[in-house]
This record gives structure tokens, C-alpha cells and sequence, in this order.
């Protein structure tokens, strides 16, 4: 899962006009793996590619112990959110972050082959969509479309750069789907990962810009910068 994982931020910031900015909580919502690509280029965590180990793609993750073990992924959910406590010095935006930091790890075992762990040894866990494409492109998509219709919803502002934000998002999907698989892990496969969030997350500070919650204004403002 890709996109998928930013349906979680959408729907944070749709929920509440105290959420953090979504540009903040895209990084949320990829954060373990913000880490997972960070630790593997310098030897700490580990994948390799194994052709045919899921009908969608080679990933062999067979060492992620401190970011897709649901311990590891709680720390990173607690340190985000006690971030975001001290900046916003609220409640409500260290939740909504520190929840969309461990949505990361329920949608992971929705699709993930066994490979995903309590406390970073067995048992290993995963539903293993990626080995049902009809079903995980679909709910992907699904999950995505319907958390950014209701960003949409309950926020105003332009729509073009939220449009070329889903668009992106969808391109940057459809190039993992089809583009290929990546013969072999390595740095080169890592810091394109890290670059592909990054662009997300650039695209989303700039929604971040043109967009605020109706209810920091009223439903019948038409306009005003955020």
C-alpha cells in the first residue's frame, strides 16, 4: 500500500479544524516508512527482492524490527504526537497525529504478506492482499478517493492544487503498479521511496496554502487565506 496510507491524513484534517496541517500529517501517515527507508540505507533494517513472494510485487521485508513491529510502530506514533503536543500545545492535534502514524501499521497488515511482528520477533502477521490485486487496487483507490472527497468536503479554498495533489498521488500509484518491478533493493530504491514521500509532502504544504477547515471560518465565507 502506497496512496492508501494517505487516506488516514485526509481524513484528519477533515475531521477537525484543529488538526494539524496536511502537509504534517502526510508525514505522519508515512513516517515509519520515512524511517524503514532511512534505517535500510544504512544497514539497520533490511529487504530484499524476491520475485513472485506476492502476486504485486518482490518486496521481502524480512527485518523491520523498529518501525513495522507494532511496538516500534507505537513509539514513532507516541514521539509524533508529543511533537505535535508541544508545538500546537493541544490535545486534539497529537491525537489526530499520533493516529494517523499508527494507521500505518493496520492498513500495512491488511496487505502484507506475514511480515509484520508485535515486538520485532515472531509471531509474523499479515493479511496478504498483495496477493489478491481485484481486491487491494480497489480498496486502495476507494480508501483514498473517498478520505480526499471528504478533505474536499469540509474544507474551501482553490480545488486546482488539491486536483494535481490527487493526481500526483494517483501517477506516483500507478508507476508502482505498472511501471516495473525494481530488480534489486539497494540505496537507489530507498531514497527513491524517500523522494516520492517527499514530493507528496511538498505538493501537500502547498494544499496547505490554498485550503482551511470551514469551521475556522464559517460555512458562508467565501475566501480567505489560511
Amino acid at each position: 500500500m502506497f496512496i492508501g496510507h494517505f487516506a488516514p491524513a485526509f481524513a484528519a484534517a477533515a475531521v477537525s479544524s484543529r488538526a494539524p496541517k496536511l502537509a504534517t500529517l502526510f508525514i505522519g501517515a508515512q513516517l515509519v516508512d520515512w524511517a524503514f527507508f532511512t534505517l535500510a540505507i544504512f544497514g539497520v533494517e533490511k529487504m530484499r527482492i524476491t520475485p513472485g513472494i506476492t502476486a504485486m510485487n518482490g518486496m521481502d521485508l524480512y527485518h523491520m524490527p523498529y518501525t513495522h513491529s507494532l511496538l516500534g510502530s507505537g513509539v514513532w506514533a507516541l514521539a509524533f504526537g508529543l511533537l505535535l503536543f508541544v508545538s500546537y500545545r493541544q490535545l486534539v492535534p497529537a491525537l489526530l497525529g499520533a493516529i494517523v502514524v499508527m494507521s500505518h501499521w493496520v492498513l500495512d497488515w491488511l496487505v502484507h504478506r506475514p511480515d509484520l511482528t508485535l515486538a520485532g520477533s515472531p509471531p509474523k502477521m499479515g493479511l496478504g492482499l498483495w496477493n489478491y490485486p481485484w481486491i487491494e487496487m480497489p480498496l486502495e483507490i476507494i480508501l483514498t478517493l473517498a478520505a480526499f472527497v471528504w478533505f474536499l468536503r469540509t474544507t474551501k479554498g482553490p480545488i486546482g492544487p488539491a486536483i494535481i495533489l490527487i493526481i500526483a498521488l494517483f501517477a506516483m500509484q500507478a508507476i508502482d503498479w505498472f511501471g516495473g518491478a525494481p530488480q534489486q533493493a539497494g540505496i537507489g530504491l530507498y531514497v527513491l521511496a524517500l523522494v516520492s514521500y517527499a514530493i507528496a509532502t511538498a505538493l501537500a504544504w502547498w494544499v496547505d496554502d490554498t485550503r482551511w477547515h470551514k469551521r475556522q471560518v464559517g460555512l458562508a465565507v467565501p475566501s480567505m487565506p489560511r
